[in-house]
């Protein structure tokens, strides 16, 4: 029973959330990108959006960049550039652990925000709420992972995560064996790190794909034209 549930989760789950992501996201972007709306409450405890919002997306963008990267990166990459699991794994303890407090404290801010001020508690979608603290419980489960990754820094935990991961991407059958025996807060941090993906299609998240970056790949220049200016007329003499 327990090799089943583990199969299902870390085998099975993956697939379904990752097909909800990318479908959902296509699907919203394709036909609802124009009725986006941020529902912000931007006027309101401006202070304190400013720091939460900058620390929070700070702090995320770097976790996100360093769990895609240690994750799917090849491991014989790291072997030929010389770098050793041991070290590997410290880096992604120092780093992710500074970016980690960075956006837990970011969040800890909006959550505050939209809690604990009737105003704009009073104009969030439960979808908002429940988000911000799907998010907050994700985080507290990754800054507690710290302590259980400092017992085994010769890193073979992190190699069976970086092979799973892989294995998912690639189609393996039978990975999620791999990480059948890995310290439960991994699972629970792994679990709804997925979840978030399943979710995303369908909450305020999906703005990431609005972000600008389409011009990045502009070509050309944008002409502007001016308009002529009339003749002024000449009053008789």
């Amino acid at each position: 029973m327990r090799d089943l549930i583990n199969y299902i989760v870390f085998g099975w789950y993956p697939y379904f959330c990752l097909t909800i992501f990318l479908l959902g996201s296509l699907v919203r972007f394709d036909r609802e990108q124009y009725t986006w709306r941020s529902g912000s409450s931007q006027l309101l405890r401006r202070r304190q959006l400013m720091w939460g919002s900058n620390l929070f997306h700070v702090g995320v963008l770097i976790i996100f960049l360093g769990h895609f990267g240690g994750l799917l990166t090849p491991i014989w990459i790291f072997e030929a550039l010389g770098i050793s699991h041991s070290f590997k794994q410290g880096m992604a303890i120092g780093i992710g652990g500074v970016s980690g407090v960075f956006a837990f404290i970011g969040l800890t801010l909006l959550v505050h925000r939209r809690l604990f001020d009737a105003r704009i508690r009073t104009t969030s979608s439960f979808g908002d709420i429940a988000i911000l603290l799907i998010l907050y419980v994700q985080l507290i489960l990754g800054l507690s992972t710290i302590p259980v990754s400092l017992q085994h820094m010769d890193g073979h935990v992190m190699v069976k995560f970086m092979t799973w991961a892989q294995g998912i991407l690639t189609l393996q059958p039978g990975v999620s064996a791999l990480i059948a025996d890995v310290p439960l807060i991994f699972k629970l941090h792994l679990f709804l790190g997925m979840t978030i993906f399943l979710l995303f299609p369908f909450t305020r998240l999906v703005h990431i794909w609005s972000a600008p970056v389409w011009y990045l790949g502009r070509q050309g220049y944008q002409v502007v034209r001016t308009r002529r200016a009339r003749p002024h007329a000449v009053p008789a003499e």
